[in-house]
């Protein structure tokens, strides 16, 4: 296979000080959810909307990172919170949609009923 040699970036491209980008603010959201499954001892606490610089969400970016992998390396004994908040947890098996949804019987049209119908008036 040949090797294909990428150039370093510049030394310029490197600034801890320059102000987050757009792409970077949405990583620090997604990050920012993933967090909030985590147990209340793992979490940073962090504002998301405080951090305004490179090396800050840098910074965030690496404490959730470091929470993740800890957590991951606990395990599922920690009470690592899956779903959405109040909703019970869902499990899932292979085919169990499709299993279910053979078993059901199909749904029969009933057309219009006398309800539906536009109902005319007689002349007088």
């Amino acid at each position: 296979m040949a090797v294909i040699k990428v150039p370093r970036p510049p030394a310029e491209a490197f600034d801890l000080n320059r102000p987050i980008s757009t792409l970077l603010k949405n990583q620090v959201r997604h990050l920012q959810e993933a967090e909030f499954r985590l147990p209340a001892s793992m979490q940073t606490n962090t504002y998301i909307n405080a951090i305004k610089t490179e090396g800050e969400a840098a910074e965030y970016i690496r404490r959730v990172t470091e929470a993740l992998h800890r957590a991951h390396a606990i395990g599922p004994e920690i009470g690592l919170r899956t779903g959405v908040r109040g909703a019970a947890p869902r499990r899932r098996t292979a085919g169990g949609d499709l299993a279910a949804a053979a078993e059901s019987s199909p749904r029969k049209s009933k057309g219009k009923t006398a309800g539906t119908r536009k109902k005319r008036k007689a002349r007088k």
